[in-house]
């Protein structure tokens, strides 16, 4: 048996604390081209930024499916009121399910931060760029790949 000192167990202590050090940032902080791509700095800040994004929507959601079911003028003796609370409805709870996809993607990079894909073309591998994530923080493809996803849709959408 190997005999286990005090010196020995602070050694595998301070090992573990030196790599599992989280990374901190400012609340200022903005990933810049002169820093190594997708350093850790870059990964903490974009997934600050995607968990916050993710925290407003579901606020927002909350919030439009709380006061959607105080509004009810469905009950109305007028068709036309009824007619447009329908309609008011029907165009809330479509905006509503465009936000829950939203937050799929959001979930869906985030999990890309985890395992070392985030801010790389899923078809390319190339890097997605700073800007592009900045803009849209759960692009998947580099503009190229992109415009030529695009193109391709138009291209089936036109037949």
């Amino acid at each position: 048996m190997t005999k286990i000192t005090k010196k020995t167990v602070k050694k595998t202590a301070s090992a573990v604390k030196k790599a599992k050090a989280p990374i901190k940032i400012s609340k200022t902080y903005i990933p810049k081209d002169t820093e190594k791509y997708m350093c850790e700095k870059h990964q903490v800040f974009f997934r600050l930024k995607l968990q916050e994004w993710k925290k407003e929507i579901v606020k927002a959601n909350n919030e439009a499916l709380y006061n959607g079911s105080n509004d009810d003028n469905s009950v109305s003796a007028d068709i036309v009121d009824q007619a447009s609370s329908y309609t008011d409805k029907t165009v809330e709870m479509k905006a509503i399910n465009r936000q829950i996809k939203l937050i799929s993607k959001i979930d869906q990079a985030i999990l890309r931060i985890k395992n070392g894909t985030y801010g790389f073309c899923a078809e390319t591998a190339e890097p997605i760029g700073l800007k592009r994530l900045m803009a849209r923080p759960v692009a998947e493809l580099c503009i190229a790949a992109q415009e030529k996803h695009e193109k391709e849709e138009k291209v089936y959408a036109d037949d």
